[in-house]
C-alpha cells in the first residue's frame, strides 16, 4: 500500500492551518480560509487531514468514525504522517475525525476533561458540506460581539440540542471544529448556541 503524501511544505503549511484553527476558536461563527493542496485517502477530506496532520501527535490519539476507520488507508495515512495512535474508544481520544457528521456519537461519549483539567477533553472536527456566516444557528458568548450567526450542514439532528448541553458543562466539554471544502469555523465549549 503506497502512503499518500502529506503538506507539501509541513511547517509553512502547519503554521497556517494552526493560525486558522486559533481564529475559527477565537471568533466562533467567523468562517475562516483553509486552503491547501492535499490528496488524502478517500474517505478523508483534504480539510480533516490538514487538520489531523497539523493538531495530532504521538501524545493526541485520533479517533475515527466507521467510514474513516473502515478504510485502513486513512489509518496508515494519519499513523504515518502524525505519528499518533488510532483508538477504538472515543473517550480516549484527544481528536475525533468525523467524516459523517449526522451519525456523530453523541458528544458526552467523548472526552470532557476534568475540573482539575478541563484542557483534557476532545476537540471533534466534522467533514462539513456547507459553512457559512448566516442561517439559524445563533451564537453567544466570548469572540462574538453581541450575535453570530452559522450555516453548517450537515450536522447531526440534534445538534442545537447537543451544543446546549456541552455549553452547560462548561468548563468541562468539548469543542468543535467544523471543516468545509477551503473553510472552518470554531465551536468551542463556552458558546452559547441557539436556534432562530
Amino acid at each position: 500500500m503506497a502512503l499518500a503524501p502529506g503538506l507539501r511544505d509541513p511547517v509553512h503549511d502547519a503554521q497556517r492551518v494552526f493560525r486558522a484553527v486559533m481564529d475559527a476558536l477565537a471568533r466562533p461563527g467567523r468562517v475562516q480560509a483553509l486552503t491547501l493542496t492535499l490528496s488524502p485517502p478517500a474517505p478523508l477530506t483534504p480539510e480533516l487531514a490538514a487538520l489531523a496532520l497539523t493538531l495530532a501527535d504521538a501524545d493526541a490519539p485520533l479517533w475515527l468514525d466507521a467510514p474513516l476507520s473502515a478504510s485502513p488507508e486513512v489509518a496508515a495515512f494519519l499513523r504515518f504522517h502524525t505519528g499518533a495512535p488510532v483508538v477504538a474508544d472515543p473517550g480516549q481520544a484527544a481528536f475525533a475525525l468525523v467524516s459523517d457528521p449526522a451519525r456523530c456519537p453523541d458528544f458526552a461519549e467523548f472526552a470532557q476533561g476534568t475540573p482539575a483539567y478541563p484542557d483534557r477533553s476532545a476537540t471533534l472536527v466534522l467533514a462539513l458540506d456547507r459553512l457559512g456566516e448566516d442561517g439559524r444557528l445563533v451564537l453567544e458568548g466570548p469572540g462574538i460581539r453581541g450575535r453570530a450567526h452559522l450555516s453548517a450542514a450537515p450536522l447531526p439532528p440534534d445538534c442545537a440540542a447537543r451544543l446546549a448541553a456541552n455549553h452547560a458543562r462548561f468548563p468541562l466539554g468539548i469543542d468543535l471544529l467544523l471543516a468545509a471544502p477551503g473553510r472552518l469555523a470554531g465551536l468551542p465549549r463556552s458558546t452559547r448556541v441557539t436556534e432562530a
